[in-house]
């Protein structure tokens, strides 16, 4: 989306958001999006927002020791990065790391602390918790909070990056972390890909404080919808907006979203096979859209067990960017060559593996648990 699009409805978008916790709008993919494919200055976008928009926190996403880039950096770019950012804007850096490797996860915390910003200290939610047979367990959760909390980290994130976070799991974890630290604040991400995602705002909200939404017509396999969510809670503790103030701008990102049309991916509602796959929300559409330029289109099916395969071949790993890369681009390998779980194991000598396959087995991307 081009710097332009987001000034156009900055002001209203103020008004409309101006009790929001916070407006998240910088960093993450926004370098990879501005600068090769619209030939633009983050930074500057940055700036011109925050000019329009004082009256809000920023928030942004920071891959850990990754910065905004897929492998680790030099930590003194880190703290440079951080130190620049919370001077153009920038409030609140919503950290995380893509294995939860905690030491690559602190390089970023510290340097948020440093910079003088909010560290939002990120736990990334993998599988189905309530599973006896999967290793991401509540001892897991508990463990890697307990660290983030030793950082010194001013909040806990819940990044429930594919949307497979369910009631009971999320009132079983949430209220575990709200009893072990009655005064953290707790900030929970997820995302619809399922279509469930507002109905989990019940569960979640009665122990978490806070969580995002996004504009109607940018949901799904973005975070809940903002308009019905905000029906939801009118008339209870937890109203924030009246759905009334949300109208323009909602109206104002459809209409936009037309205007984009060309280069939608064509998912066109809800994927419940996701609590199966985990595809994350952010890599969904952008993995239908690589699929199709490789020849793969008509093998979405196909692509999606592959990515199973592809995350199981790889130790179940916490897929989402730039580890949700790895998972993504072996299950195209595997497509493309007609290669079976099986055929991977006996051949792998002899594959010559994406070069994001081999930058993981290298220890280039962080340590899996």
């Amino acid at each position: 989306v081009r710097t332009v699009d987001f000034l156009n409805i900055a002001k209203e978008t103020s008004y409309a958001l101006s009790n929001a916790w916070a407006l998240e709008c910088w960093g993450g993919a926004t370098f990879d999006v501005a600068m090769p494919f619209l030939y633009e200055d983050p930074w500057d976008r940055l700036r011109k927002m925050r000019k329009l928009v004082p009256n809000i926190p920023f928030q942004m996403l920071l891959r850990g020791a990754n910065g905004v880039a897929y492998s680790s950096l030099p930590d003194n770019a880190i703290f440079h990065f951080c130190e620049q950012a919370k001077k153009n804007g920038v409030d609140i850096f919503r950290v995380f790391d893509a294995l939860n490797d905690v030491e690559q996860l602190e390089v970023g915390v510290k340097a948020v602390l440093k910079a003088g910003g909010v560290a939002e200290g990120t736990v990334c939610y993998s599988r189905d918790m309530l599973n006896p047979s999967k290793k991401y367990n509540l001892e897991y959760y508990m463990g890697v909070v307990e660290k983030i909390v030793n950082m010194g980290a001013h909040i806990l994130g819940i990044k429930d990056m594919a949307g497979v976070l369910k009631p009971n799991a999320a009132t079983m974890l949430i209220g575990s972390i709200r009893k072990k630290y009655p005064d953290l604040p707790i900030h929970v991400h997820t995302h619809d890909s399922a279509g469930t995602g507002v109905p989990l705002w019940l569960p979640v909200l009665s122990c978490a404080d806070a969580v995002d939404a996004a504009t109607d017509s940018m949901s799904l396999t973005s975070q809940p919808s903002m308009m019905p969510s905000s029906h939801l809670l009118e008339g209870s503790d937890l109203t924030w907006v009246h759905p009334s103030q949300l109208v323009k701008m909602c109206h104002y990102w459809a209409q936009l979203r037309l205007l984009y049309s060309p280069f939608e991916a064509g998912l066109t509602g809800p994927d419940p096979e996701v609590y199966e796959h985990e595809i994350p929300g952010g890599q969904l559409t952008n993995l239908i859209f690589q699929a199709s330029q490789q020849g793969l289109g008509e093998q979405w099916a196909q692509t999606k067990k592959a990515y199973e395969q592809a995350n199981d071949l790889l130790g179940d790993i916490v897929k989402v960017t730039p580890t949700s890369k790895v998972v993504g681009d072996l299950a195209q390998f595997m497509v493309s060559n007609k290669l079976s779980y099986n055929d991977v194991l006996e051949k792998a000598e002899q594959l010559d593996f994406p070069s994001s396959v081999l930058e993981f087995f290298e220890g280039l991307i962080g340590q899996p648990y």
